[in-house]
């Protein structure tokens, strides 16, 4: 498995966000991107995921040598990408387990009953320590933000992606909930699969620990290290030079 990010350029309103950034992440490794505030991780995710409101200009996305630059984003999920939301919305009225059988399903070749559906759910949110009443709630509706983000994990878990982008998972969430967010994405990881951090905190890398640390800044990537380069960060903030 391998995902190609080559010469990205993109825009949003006719404002151009990505200015030329490469990114190559092969299977089995863990990438973190960091950076200050507007300088692009957002709109990375939201490009990779196929966002409507985003223009690429230049450049393209490769995911095991197909192009899928202008694929929609459920053909990029069938294809094996996941994209978490940042601040996932609250839908009242919709049963978590309706939800995650419907998009498990969307992403199967052979759909499956209910009957079938409920004992993998259920397998998915023991090894991920999630209590099985959880799945009976409306999706996200009154939940703290380190359920939601729970919720976006046990959607990763059942759609077994090839490459999972995870925008601020971290984000919003107490030690414990952090912690607890943090064991469940090294359990999902495997030598099969690749996983894109962007966060703000080199605390979190220490619960998840990166190959590969990239800084985003005026859409490129300005610097690239292992994961001690995220305590420079820590130290001396983004200032490069």
């Amino acid at each position: 498995m391998k995902l190609s990010i080559e010469n990205l350029h993109a825009t949003i309103d006719g404002k151009p966000i990505l200015k030329g950034l490469n990114l190559e992440v092969r299977a089995g490794e863990i990438h973190a991107i960091m950076g200050p505030n507007g300088a692009g991780k957002s709109t990375l995710v939201h490009v990779l995921a196929g966002h409507p409101a985003y223009s690429i200009t230049e450049g393209k996305i490769l995911l095991d040598d197909q192009d899928i630059s202008t694929l929609e984003p459920e053909e990029r999920a069938k294809l094996g990408l996941f994209v978490s939301f940042q601040t996932p919305p609250e839908i009242p009225g919709v049963s978590l387990v309706h939800f995650l059988h419907q998009i498990t399903n969307s992403v199967r070749k052979l759909p499956l009953s209910e009957e079938l559906f409920l004992p993998l759910l259920e397998k998915k949110m023991n090894l991920l320590k999630i209590e099985l009443h959880f799945k009976e709630r409306q999706l996200n509706d009154g939940f703290s933000g380190g359920e939601k983000k729970r919720s976006e994990i046990l959607q990763m878990a059942l759609l077994d992606p090839k490459v999972a982008l995870l925008d601020e998972i971290d984000s919003g969430l107490d030690v414990d909930a952090m912690r607890i967010i943090a064991e469940s994405i090294n359990q999902l990881m495997t030598p099969q699969k690749a996983l894109i951090l962007i966060t703000h905190y080199q605390r979190f890398l220490d619960l998840v620990r990166p190959h590969f640390v990239h800084v985003l800044i005026d859409g490129k990537i300005a610097q690239s290290g292992d994961h001690t380069l995220a305590l420079q960060l820590e130290e001396q903030g983004y200032d490069l030079s």
